[in-house]
């Protein structure tokens, strides 16, 4: 057996079911989970007529580079909203699709680090578990970035000489989870050149990307830096984006990782003997998605109703500012985060998600502590009771 799997840690939702454990929260209020997520906006009725039409596709293996045409949909699809120059981005070279971001960050770093050597892979502190799992099963030891304080991003300024020497591949998450935080153009261009100095992979989570506040203000992504600083051929840079929360489809599993023409054809070797070709069937859903922005816009306007009408309940009680973009607000409890948890899970049953739980302890201390995540996934009017709820509980507290 692998001895590396001994060294991973409980995922979060083990942690949550375990601290409500033995909890009896009120039978008289409905429950509204919003501790994980998982969007709960309709998918869109076209992309699953598509799904439905091309049912026949369940007769055929699929190719691990999926369809020409899904990769061309992609292509100009990224093109498009990273304004990347016109065959920048070669749907022959530089994509492939992918059975949603989860399983690619995970299978990214097996392929990537190279475990014979100190290998370090950095990541930002509170983060996505999956990074860590991957490191871990990978060989590697993982090394956390502790989020700033102030602007919620990864201080890399904090990171040692003998970690960035150590390092081979540095997980980002812009928008990040759970901060909603987005990497500017000159915090790009301080990892490039790192990245180069110290020849490492950049892999950028970019899932939340689609869900900002500011239509003329989309956030920025790493080849879309690449093409602002000359980097043409997108050396050492990987993204990786989903229909999951773009297009409300978590269940259809599928998106696409894009960079480096010599990382994907790394990458293409090991999804090969992987084994994780994407269905036909869902290629075409893909496709379909891929190419409609209306259904996208509408889907921001909704979380754009939900996050105001929160933050007009809860700003009267507690200190609490909307996110650059993505779907979660990252609260300050004032109290221990667990504490607060099990309290607003007990009283008023809402569930969300303990900060400390998205972090890990470092000498400077859990950058996730006091806070929790709240995933507004949920209907207008759940969003909305649970706000009045959570009000009613800092009331309470104060």
């Amino acid at each position: 057996m692998n001895k590396n799997l001994l060294r991973l840690q409980p995922y979060p939702f083990e942690k949550l079911a375990e601290l409500k454990a033995g909890l009896a929260p009120p039978a008289s209020l409905k429950h509204i989970p919003l501790s994980i997520g998982e969007p709960k906006h309709p998918a869109p009725p076209f992309v699953l007529e598509r799904l439905t039409q091309s049912l026949d596709g369940i007769g055929q293996y699929a190719a691990t580079r999926g369809t020409e045409m899904l990769r061309a949909a992609i292509a100009r699809w990224a093109t498009q909203r990273f304004h990347l120059s016109e065959g920048a981005l070669s749907p022959e070279h530089h994509i492939l699709p992918v059975n949603g971001t989860r399983e690619a960050l995970f299978a990214f770093a097996q392929c990537i680090v190279d475990s014979s050597e100190d290998a370090k892979v950095l990541m930002p502190n509170p983060f996505y578990q999956i990074y860590e799992g991957a490191a871990l099963l990978a060989g590697a030891e993982p090394v956390f970035i502790n989020c700033d304080t102030a602007n919620l991003l990864p201080d890399f300024n904090s990171v040692s000489e003998q970690d960035w020497q150590a390092c081979q591949l540095l997980y980002l998450c812009s928008p990040g989870n759970p901060s909603g935080a987005v990497l500017k153009l000159e915090d790009y261009q301080q990892l490039l050149a790192l990245a180069d100095k110290y020849n490492f992979v950049l892999a950028s989570d970019e899932c939340y990307s689609e869900l900002y506040f500011d239509e003329n203000a989309a956030p920025l992504g790493l080849l879309q830096a690449c093409e602002l600083l000359g980097r043409k051929d997108f050396r050492n840079c990987m993204v990786f984006h989903s229909l999951s929360k773009r297009s409300n489809l978590p269940g259809l599993r599928s998106g696409f990782v894009a960079g480096d023409a010599h990382l994907i054809e790394a990458f293409f070797a090991y999804r090969t003997y992987h084994g994780c070709a994407m269905p036909l069937t869902v290629q075409q859903a893909s496709i379909a998605a891929w190419e409609d922005e209306n259904h996208v816009r509408d889907n921001r306007e909704l979380y754009r109703k939900k996050f105001a009408a929160v933050i007009d309940i809860l700003a009267p009680v507690c200190d609490i500012e909307k996110p650059e973009a993505g779907f979660y607000l990252w609260l300050k409890t004032g109290v221990d985060d667990k504490t607060f948890a099990a309290a607003l899970f007990e009283k008023y049953n809402v569930t969300v998600l303990p900060g400390s739980f998205l972090a890990r302890s470092t000498p400077t201390g859990n950058p996730g502590q006091n806070r929790v995540r709240i995933a507004l996934v949920a209907t207008l009017e759940e969003c909305v009771e649970a706000a009045e709820r959570i009000k009613q509980y800092f009331t309470e507290k104060n």
